[in-house]
């Protein structure tokens, strides 16, 4: 199994991700927290070296204001992780923790988070599990519904006793190319022999679809010369960010609608011009909202108000 895993990695791995390419396990770290939930694509292109020409090291990233971190995590979701991010760099600046067990008690980083920290950034011989590695593990092994604590023993029992590092990305490329959940390339697996699930794959194949929430939102536009109001969020995903004023329906003032998926919401926003100047606000100046701690989801309701 460890050859032929690690034969398929050496040829088709993304070896060229620089997250992989780097001994700065600080950046190791700025990645993984980067790839929850986004796209690896989407990190490379438009956040992961923006990031870190802001804030190259741990100590950079804790004395820079929380606003600041924002404004760079703007648009990537999940905020936060750049809350997070910046709570442990305050925490153990200049240096991250060795150790597991200490990683998992800094803000955000999870067993996950702190196996990869150890084993990518820090080269030791830890078994990692995120959501690929885990569907290559089910389906090899042929576990039925495995309970967290049966697929990180499942990582244990096959990890290889030299080339860790290498194994876990081995695996976790293998069921992101590969094992992929709806339609798996089984022929082009160089685990298939031995597969558990090759012969009943459909009981290891993702069928559900996800399942949203649908909300009504209503935000408001008031402009004062060249600057628009802000209110800074005070609690759920966008807390301490900049967003447009809510308000209630209104008759008056409609400027258009659109749609925005977020977790498990689907939002259906409505913006509407204020003739009244709502309380509580900041006015930012509209040649600097680019660089403004502010969610896409605002972006978008930026964009529709602008192109009116």
């Amino acid at each position: 199994m460890h050859t032929k895993l690690l034969s398929w990695y050496e040829k088709h791995g993304r070896h060229d991700l620089p997250w992989r390419n780097t001994s700065d396990v600080y950046h190791v770290y700025v990645s993984e927290v980067m790839l929850q939930q986004t796209q690896v694509k989407r990190v490379l292109e438009e956040y992961y070296f923006q990031f870190l020409e802001r804030f190259p090291t741990l100590e950079t990233l804790a004395s820079a204001p929380l606003d600041d971190v924002f404004s760079l995590w703007s648009g990537l979701g999940y905020y936060r992780r750049a809350r997070n991010l910046h709570a442990t760099a305050q925490l153990c600046a200049p240096a991250l923790p060795t150790t597991s067990k200490e990683l998992l008690a800094l803000p955000g980083i999870g067993r996950y988070t702190a196996s990869a920290i150890c084993s990518f950034g820090y080269n030791q011989k830890i078994s990692v599990v995120d959501t690929n590695i885990a569907r290559v593990l089910t389906r090899y092994l042929g576990l039925r519904d495995p309970k967290e604590k049966e697929l990180w023993s499942a990582a244990d029992s096959l990890l290889h006793p030299k080339e860790v590092r290498s194994h876990n990305l081995a695996l976790m490329d293998l069921g992101s190319l590969v094992c992929l959940p709806k339609n798996p390339l089984c022929d082009m697996c160089p685990l298939l022999f031995g597969c558990k699930a090759k012969e009943n794959l459909h009981l290891f194949t993702k069928t559900t679809s996800k399942e949203y929430i649908d909300q009504d939102l209503y935000f408001g536009i008031y402009r004062k010369k060249e600057k628009l109001a802000f209110r800074k969020s005070r609690e759920g995903m966008y807390k301490d960010m900049l967003e447009l004023p809510r308000i209630e329906f209104q008759e008056s003032g409609y400027i258009g609608t659109f749609k925005h998926s977020v977790t498990k919401y689907r939002l259906s926003i409505s913006l509407y011009e204020l003739e009244e100047e709502p309380l509580d606000v900041e006015y930012i100046s509209l040649y600097e909202i680019e660089r403004a701690p502010i969610s896409s989801m605002t972006k978008k309701a930026l964009t529709l108000y602008l192109k009116r």
